[in-house]
C-alpha cells in the first residue's frame, strides 16, 4: 500500500501514540504499507517554514527506513515563500507540498493562493491541501481553525488542467454537492483518511472515480489500522482495490517524476 497522508513531528495540542518516526514506520510497515508521503506538523505553526522542511527531509532519510517521501510545507503569507517552494523542489527532490491554508490564515481566493498554484506548476510539484487537521469539537479554545472553504479551487484546477491537486483530510466535508464539482476534473485527487460509514468507499465510488481516489490514514493523528479497515469492509473487487491500495499513487507520483526528473526520492 502507498500512504498518501501522514505527518511527522508532534500534534501542537497533545502527544500521540506513534509521533516518533522509528515506531510510526514499523507499524506502517508492519500493516503492508511500502512507501508513505509525510508532512510535518510543524509546518502548522512554526514561522521558520525552511527549517521545518528540512527537518522533514533529514528525517524522511536519516529514520524513513526507504518508506517516506517528503512533502513540504509552503506558506504563502510569510516573506520569501517562493524561496521555500524552490529549495522543496531543487534542494530536498520532494514530489509535491502539502498546504495548510486554515492554519496559514489564507483562503483560497486570495492572489497570494493562485501565485503558489501557478509557481507550483511550473515546477509540476503535486499539491496536497489538507481542509481540516481536527475535528472541530475537539479543538483547543486558542485553536479554533474552521475547515477550507474549496468553493474557489474547481475553478481554478479547471484553469491549470496539468496541476495535480490532492484533497487531504477532505472527506467528511465534501459529500454530495460540494464533492460534485471535483469528479469531472481530471486533475483532483482525494484520500480516505476521513471517509466515514460502513462500506464507505463503496458508497464513494459511484459519485467519484476510483481512478482518483488514494489509500490515506492521517497517521499517527488516527490509527492507521482504521483505513485499512476501510478498505477491507467495502466490495470493491480486486482492480478498484488494487488501484486505491497503490495503483492511483504510483501513477500519480511517476507522472510527477516524468514531468519533472529532479524529483526521484
Amino acid at each position: 500500500m502507498i500512504d498518501t497522508n501522514i505527518y511527522l513531528s508532534h500534534w501542537p495540542g497533545r502527544r500521540l501514540p506513534l509521533d516518533e518516526t522509528p515506531a510510526l514506520v514499523e507499524k506502517l510497515a508492519d500493516l503492508g504499507v511500502t512507501q508513505a508521503w509525510a508532512g510535518s506538523f510543524d509546518g502548522l505553526l512554526h514561522k521558520d517554514i525552511a527549517a521545518v522542511n528540512q527537518r522533514l527531509a533529514d528525517e524522511c532519510v536519516v529514520r524513513g527506513d526507504g518508506m517516506l517521501i517528503p512533502f513540504g510545507s509552503v506558506n504563502p503569507t510569510l516573506p520569501d515563500w517562493q524561496d521555500d517552494l524552490r529549495r522543496c523542489d531543487e534542494e530536498h527532490g520532494m514530489p509535491g507540498i502539502r498546504l495548510h491554508p486554515n492554519y496559514h490564515g489564507y483562503t483560497l481566493d486570495q492572489p497570494e493562493f493562485s501565485d503558489l498554484l501557478d509557481l507550483a506548476g511550473e515546477r509540476r510539484l503535486i499539491v496536497e491541501i489538507a481542509l481540516k487537521m481536527e475535528d472541530n469539537r475537539t479543538q483547543h479554545p486558542l485553536l479554533q481553525v474552521e475547515t477550507v472553504d474549496t468553493t474557489p479551487l474547481p475553478d481554478l484546477l479547471r484553469s491549470r488542467p496539468e496541476l495535480q491537486v490532492v484533497l487531504i483530510n477532505s472527506m467528511r466535508d465534501l459529500r454530495g454537492p460540494s464533492l460534485e464539482p471535483f469528479a469531472g476534473l481530471g486533475n483532483a485527487w482525494i484520500e480516505i483518511s476521513m471517509l466515514e460509514g460502513v462500506g464507505g468507499i463503496e458508497r464513494l465510488i459511484p459519485d467519484f472515480p476510483y481512478e482518483r481516489v488514494l489509500f490515506g490514514t492521517y497517521a499517527p493523528f488516527f490509527i492507521p489500522e482504521s483505513a485499512v479497515l476501510k478498505l477491507q469492509e467495502s466490495e470493491l473487487g480486486a482492480e478498484i482495490e488494487g488501484a486505491i491500495r497503490s495503483g492511483n499513487a504510483n501513477r500519480l507520483l511517476a507522472e510527477a517524476q516524468v514531468r519533472n526528473p529532479s524529483n526521484t526520492r
